[in-house]
């Protein structure tokens, strides 16, 4: 059915849902069902061979209610209009769990960067800001790195930004290199978020992290700093995979020695002590704790069944189709929704933007403390939520993110909502 693989459908089920559990007017639904922006965009660049190739790039500003909208920007060959869409919308909700002043937005381009050189890349990302640079800004739309994206791009990004504007803006981008106004500890902060609910998780199930087993769907940035803080935090990390292959040893692998191995030879495949195994026998693996921190749609309801794990961290943005979060519901699963689980990179990603504007630097260490007070807030919230209204986790993230919205609607005037959201 679309609905269970369409991630534009899913995020507004997701919404209608939460507007009819908050017994908000249908107004409400209305207002956000949709991007306030989307924006299409074509790139012509030289490549090296000396043609001339154009490429397709969106951006989609899902709402302003309570800020600039926010949200990363990545090139992959299956980016969509409804993929970015529904990514902006997820951006809104898991801003406002996180209670940051931003909306949502999120961009990519159809592309696949293996194939282009590292001048190609920066013409293609250079005139992927220059169409967008008049609806964009710190104060308007703030994109970061998604997928295959990363702080070098941002850089290029950031420079083309203020050549269109004339003027030095850091704040306009997030995640650059710390030289150009990047925020220390922002690489590691998905993947440190994704620890810290992990670990709030195991607490509330009454289960030890020492000696706890995880499995990594997606090794890339998120998943391979997960890996090694979970380990730090004495969990056993048994399996993990990126997109040419895996590594698994039931006994526990060093996750800093796969790290080393991955970016030696460009995947975990053949680390030494450890098996492939395919994406369906990781999903099965008895662990405690499963991390899909890949791409959308891949814990759907064939591979739900055969999940053992008694947690599910969902570190990529929409891992799990709604037949398979029906089936992990019904086993039981404690499922850390993405607009929680994932969140850790947008925080400090805002704590950057702050720091932009008043050119002032923290330290890492003040960075990661701020981090975790968020996250323990925000993980509490949702907690609270969820035992007030009897729902899932992902239900009761919906809750909060949907009361913070309408709440704001109503403030501005958008809407008529009863006082009590």
């Amino acid at each position: 059915m679309a609905d269970q693989t369409n991630p534009f459908l899913i995020v507004q089920g997701q919404l209608h849902r939460a507007v009819h559990q908050l017994s908000l007017p249908e107004s409400v639904y209305e207002w956000f069902k949709e991007p306030a922006r989307v924006v299409r965009v074509s790139v012509p660049i030289h490549r090296d061979t000396g043609t001339v190739e154009t490429f397709i790039g969106f951006r989609s500003q899902h709402t302003d209610v309570v800020g600039p909208t926010k949200g990363g920007l990545r090139f992959h060959q299956n980016v969509d209009e409804d993929e970015v869409k529904a990514l902006s919308m997820w951006m809104t909700f898991k801003n406002a769990v996180m209670n940051l002043p931003y909306g949502g937005g999120k961009g990519g381009i159809i592309c696949d960067p293996e194939h282009l050189s590292d001048r190609e890349l920066e013409e293609l990302s250079r005139g992927y800001i220059r169409q967008l640079a008049p609806v964009m800004g710190p104060e308007i739309d703030i994109p970061a790195p998604d997928v295959n994206t990363n702080p070098k791009i941002m850089g290029w990004m950031v420079d083309e930004f203020d050549k269109v504007r004339g003027h030095h803006t850091p704040g306009f981008i997030t995640d650059k290199p710390l030289v150009l106004g990047g925020s220390l500890g922002r690489v590691e902060a998905t993947g440190r978020g994704v620890q810290l609910v992990t670990l709030r998780a195991l607490e509330h199930l009454a289960m030890e992290p020492k000696g706890a087993k995880v499995a990594v769907q997606g090794f890339g940035n998120v998943g391979s700093h997960a890996a090694l803080l979970l380990e730090g935090s004495g969990c056993k990390i048994v399996a993990v995979s990126d997109v040419r292959g895996s590594a698994y040893n039931p006994d526990g692998l060093d996750v800093k020695a796969a790290i080393k191995f991955s970016e030696e030879h460009g995947s975990v495949k053949g680390f030494p002590g450890s098996r492939e195994i395919s994406t369906d026998e990781l999903f099965a693996l008895d662990v405690d704790v499963l991390i899909p921190a890949a791409l959308e749609n891949q814990l759907d309801a064939r591979r739900a069944t055969t999940v053992k794990a008694k947690v599910v961290a969902e570190a990529a943005n929409g891992p799990t189709t709604p037949g398979g979060d029906e089936i992990l519901n019904e086993k039981g699963v404690f499922v850390i929704p993405d607009i929680l689980a994932n969140a850790g990179g947008v925080t400090v990603s805002y704590f950057e933007w702050v720091q932009n504007g008043m050119g002032y630097y923290w330290s890492e260490e003040e960075v990661d403390e701020k981090l975790v007070d968020a996250m323990s807030k925000a993980f509490n919230k949702v907690y609270k939520m969820r035992e007030a209204h009897n729902v899932t986790m992902r239900e009761a993230a919906y809750l909060v993110a949907v009361s913070r919205i309408a709440e704001g609607a109503a403030a501005r005037g958008w809407l008529h909502i009863p006082s009590k959201v």
